[in-house]
């Protein structure tokens, strides 16, 4: 009984362990993008994820599992993509420098609302996080947020609804790029967001009052893009140091710690901008800002692991 216990044991490691390899195999580490795309922002909806450019507001859409796509939303004159998120069917958009936002149908790739929160003047819509009642989005070039309402099942509302947000309490605006990623608690009571220029983390209220996140050992995250939070752990896509930091925050997320820094090796990031989450698995899309876009340049998202 033994040895049949201890067989049967072994058959089961190895049934498991196959498996997994399997399971592993089926998901790419390197998904190509179409040559010349220049993406930035990367959202995941089931085993589908989706991808924007900067170039002309593209949008691509493919499987995670097979690593294949095609294009969602047909390149647009004019039109900018920047940081995405996935929300109940529809994809919001950031607009980047033209200072608006989009919502399409994730599904059919048609344009269900525009948002123009800034009409001229400096201005770069940079990332957003959708909760239960807002989508909530980023401007590097000012400090303030920009709230637009969501109705029931998600519906986004007006293109006049949106609020703008201004930013207080210990945050204060420096020169070059400023608040960049952005995301929320479950509950959508809480806000984090990061500031490129000087590194440092915040929460924030509905209300728009920031505090600081104290990392320990005076630690900070500079060039911080993208961020994913995940439970009490904060991922940081820090961009031009080509490493994603993994943050450990205490159950008020007002102070944490640096647990490690993921770069090459192992990865191929050519500077990650933002990070989208599947299972046990993070993917960052590689913007290769310190190479030339041409049309045959390539361009990929990199698969880590949480």
């Amino acid at each position: 009984m033994t040895k049949l216990l201890a067989v049967l044991t072994t058959l089961a490691a190895v049934f498991a362990a196959s498996a997994s390899a399997t399971s592993d195999a089926a998901f790419p580490k390197r998904i190509d993008l179409p040559d010349g795309f220049q993406p930035e922002g990367i959202a995941i909806a089931g085993q589908r994820f989706f991808t924007g450019s900067l170039a002309n507001g593209a949008i691509y859409s493919g499987s995670l599992r097979t690593g294949q796509g095609a294009l969602l939303v047909q390149p647009q004159a004019g039109r900018i993509a920047v940081g995405m998120k996935e929300d109940r069917g529809r994809l919001f958009v950031a607009g980047g420098r033209n200072g608006n936002a989009f919502v399409y149908d994730a599904r059919t790739g048609r344009n269900l609302a525009t948002y123009q929160f800034v009409s001229s003047g400096d201005s770069f819509i940079n990332d957003v996080v959708v909760t239960k009642t807002a989508a909530w989005f980023t401007d590097s070039s000012k400090p303030v947020l920009y709230r637009v309402p969501l109705g029931p099942g998600g519906r986004p509302g007006a293109p006049s609804s949106f609020e703008v947000v201004e930013l207080g309490g210990d945050y204060e605006q420096v020169g070059g790029f400023n608040v960049n990623g952005i995301d929320a608690t479950p509950n959508g009571k809480t806000l984090v967001i990061v500031q490129s220029a000087t590194g440092k983390l915040f929460t924030v209220t509905p209300a728009g009052l920031a505090r600081t996140i104290v990392l320990a050992d005076g630690e900070s995250v500079p060039n911080g893009d993208g961020i994913l939070l995940h439970g009490k752990t904060l991922y940081v896509a820090q961009n031009q140091l080509n490493v994603v930091a993994k943050i450990a925050l205490v159950s008020n997320l007002r102070s944490g710690r640096v647990v490690r820094r993921s770069g090459k090796p192992p990865h191929d990031f050519d500077i990650p901008t933002t990070l989208a989450l599947h299972g046990s698995r993070l993917y960052a899309v590689n913007a290769r800002f310190g190479t030339t876009p041409t049309p045959t340049t390539d361009y990929w998202i990199t698969q880590l692991k949480k």
